[in-house]
């Protein structure tokens, strides 16, 4: 694999361990800035915002432009909303700080799987782009951690700062490594004809069972630490290495789905989902106990990871005339189902169904997704199918002669 594949998954540390490591600084932030828990995890909600509203802009205004400068010029704009994060004086500007740091997040993977895909042959398009995203798994497992240990030691201002380094480190990785012949889409017709390669319904539907697959995934997820604690019995002190083990999971789920996808693309899509669907619908049994609690976080990350690669591919195939939108939307749309899935979660809770009653409904969404994975199937057929009666040119003559009357005079 090429090296330069190395500076991709750099800034995908960088972006997976900012974008997660808030959740677990809210008591610190709070605190500081002196506002409650719940308005300080506005700041979470920023990023996201920011997230959707920079995947697809950024991506479409952008087209034209050579990819490798693309991502360098993203990869600064992450520095600068870290480092006014690290700064920020109130409330208010650490919203609009945290808002800037999410605005190249999907543009950055988007235009970077391009690059990854770009430079591999086709049959390592999946493994190529699951090796990116190498970098956002890893930072689930040290990243976020570290980072949180950091801002609890020596303030969460600390940990922004170190942030932005591993920004400046991924910016330096990407001037050395990545080659300088990183084009510009040959299609690309401005923002209006980058939107209007969205157009598709099948680009829809391999979104929507993005927003679905990931929905019940975050469905679970932002709910995993009251399971463990309150189902599992484990003190609040083991959470932070248990949430450790979903990273180990998530990036054996995605190594293997991005090795499995270069195979099957869509066998790899629904066997993530079908082992996504299993695994949520046993997560109350293996909850109840202390030894098979690890075992279902890890499980959970696996599963859901499979399906990065083949959704992410997918979604760029359908909209093969701007497929550093459509990978950036995808992105946006990962982050609607991080939204999306935690208020589904959050209604079973609240609605007193049980601690691990958000693994359910996250089992329900996964099955959703099958559905629109299984029309975006048939659609596909459809469309690749002729009509009855409709005739195929080939590329072979027709004539009235046999094979043997063709050699007569």
């Amino acid at each position: 694999m090429p090296l330069a594949l190395l500076a991709l998954a750099v800034g995908a540390f960088g972006i997976g361990t900012t974008e997660f490591v808030m959740m677990g600084l809210l008591p610190d932030v709070a605190d500081d800035l002196g506002i409650s828990i719940p308005s300080a995890g506005h700041l979470v909600s920023a990023y996201a915002i920011g997230v959707v509203v920079g995947a697809p802009l950024l991506a479409a205004v952008t087209a034209r432009m050579a990819r490798r400068r693309v991502l360098i010029g993203l990869m600064v704009l992450f520095v600068v909303g870290n480092a006014l994060s690290a700064f920020a004086p109130d409330h208010h500007l650490l919203l609009a700080a945290r808002f800037l740091s999410g605005l190249p997040h999907g543009a950055f993977f988007g235009v970077g799987a391009v690059v990854a895909t770009g430079m591999v042959t086709a049959d390592r398009k999946a493994r190529a782009v699951s090796l990116m995203f190498l970098g956002l798994t890893i930072a689930n497992i040290v990243g976020v951690p570290a980072a949180t240990f950091v801002g609890q030691q020596f303030g969460w201002r600390a940990t922004f700062l170190g942030v932005s380094v591993i920004g400046l480190a991924a910016i330096v990785s990407l001037v050395l490594l990545l080659p300088r012949d990183s084009g510009h889409d040959a299609a690309a017709t401005g923002l209006r004809g980058e939107l209007a390669a969205l157009r598709s319904l099948p680009v829809w539907l391999a979104l929507g069972t993005t927003v679905a697959g990931f929905g019940a995934l975050f469905s679970a997820y932002s709910y995993i630490t009251p399971m463990l604690t309150d189902s599992a019995g484990y003190a609040d002190s083991s959470v932070t290495l248990l949430l450790a083990l979903f990273g180990v999971g998530a990036t054996i789920g995605n190594l293997l789905g991005g090795r499995l996808a270069d195979r099957s693309m869509r066998g790899t899509l629904f066997g993530g989902l079908l082992s996504l669907v299993a695994v949520l619908a046993l997560f109350p049994l293996m909850m109840a106990a202390a030894w098979s609690a690890p075992l279902a976080v890890v499980l959970l990350g696996t599963a859901a990871f499979t399906t990065s690669s083949p959704l992410l591919l997918m979604v760029m195939e359908k909209a093969s005339s701007a497929p550093s939108l459509a990978s950036s939307a995808n992105q946006a749309a990962f982050n609607l189902a991080n939204a999306g899935g935690a208020w589904i979660g959050g209604l079973a809770l609240a609605a007193g169904h049980g601690t691990t009653s958000p693994a359910l409904a996250g089992a329900a969404l996964a099955i959703l997704g099958l559905a629109v994975a299984t029309v975006a199937y048939g659609v596909d057929r459809r469309r690749a199918t002729p009509p009855a009666g409709r005739v195929v040119a080939t590329h072979t003559p027709v004539t009235d002669k046999t094979p043997a009357d063709r050699s007569a005079p």
